[in-house]
């Protein structure tokens, strides 16, 4: 799938819940369902600057595509990774560079997150994007 059709299904998902209480639910168990980082992984140099809460972002290139491993130690942080990373995950370093944010307007995260939360998305975004302009370099 393209990122703009991941960011689409994303929108319809949570247009189906009528209220943030079960946005939020929605979240933690996308959080929950985040396949577990080896504990190699969990180093200074992968953690996201920015962030309240303790969150590790790794990548590796594979067929010219980028997969993100991640994982935070708050339940809800955890969730809004795991969201990042279904949208960015095995897509190429161009096409992560090319692709807009607008999903996360359209879902109405920034307006419902404390701005704490909302900062550390915005440092998640772009240790992504980062990550992806090394990628492209390196291949």
């Amino acid at each position: 799938m393209t990122i703009k059709e991941i960011q689409k299904e994303i929108i319809d998902e949570f247009e189906m819940f009528d209220d943030w209480m079960d946005r939020y639910e929605y979240l933690i168990e996308l959080g929950k369902s985040l396949p577990v980082i080896d504990d190699q992984l969990k180093v200074e140099e992968n953690i996201i600057k920015g962030c309240q809460s303790k969150v590790w972002l790794h990548s590796k290139l594979e067929d010219h595509r980028i997969h993100y491993t991640a994982d935070s130690d708050a339940i809800l942080t955890k969730g809004l990774v795991a969201l990042l990373l279904r949208v960015y995950t095995n897509q190429t370093p161009k096409d992560i560079l090319a692709a807009d944010t607008e999903f996360i307007d359209a879902i109405g995260l920034k307006e419902h997150l404390s701005p704490t939360r909302a900062n550390g998305l915005i440092s998640m975004l772009k240790q992504i994007k980062l990550y992806a302009i090394a990628q492209q370099a390196n291949s």
